[in-house]
């Protein structure tokens, strides 16, 4: 059976709150374009989860943290129309602190910032950033 994704891949995010605020990305690329989300993406073949996340959060934010434990973790699966597998990734969200940086959107995010509980209600959030986030009791 001939697949138009290849494999499951491993992916990663970062849970990062500062003074009362979450760091979300506004997606700018499928799966989730245009919504909001954990900042995070693919983990590269010999790179730690934490070394994965510390890596994309900088690259897709300008924001440098240091990662530590595994919080919550789910599939994302995507098909088309057809029923054909577009996307399947395992995703992995660690807990991580803040070090230095101000969010700036770069990579494939198309914005970026720290948001207050309150915030959530006017933006188009990825409904399992909304379920992480009430496990953690941000909101």
């Amino acid at each position: 059976m001939e697949r138009s994704f290849p494999a499951a891949r491993v992916g990663v995010g970062a849970v990062i709150i500062r003074d009362g605020c979450v760091l979300l990305v506004k997606r700018g690329r499928e799966p989730a374009k245009g919504l909001w989300a954990i900042p995070g993406g693919a983990v590269e073949a010999g790179e730690t989860l934490q070394a994965a996340a510390e890596r994309e959060i900088l690259e897709e934010c300008g924001v440098v943290i240091r990662a530590g434990e595994p919080i919550f973790a789910f599939d994302l699966i995507e098909k088309d129309e057809a029923g054909a597998l577009k996307f399947h990734y395992v995703i992995v969200d660690l807990r991580a602190e803040y070090i230095s940086g101000e969010p700036v959107a770069a990579d494939d995010a198309a914005d970026a910032r720290w948001l207050k509980p309150r915030d959530l209600d006017s933006l188009d959030v990825v409904p399992v950033t909304l379920e992480l986030l009430r496990k953690i009791g941000f909101l």
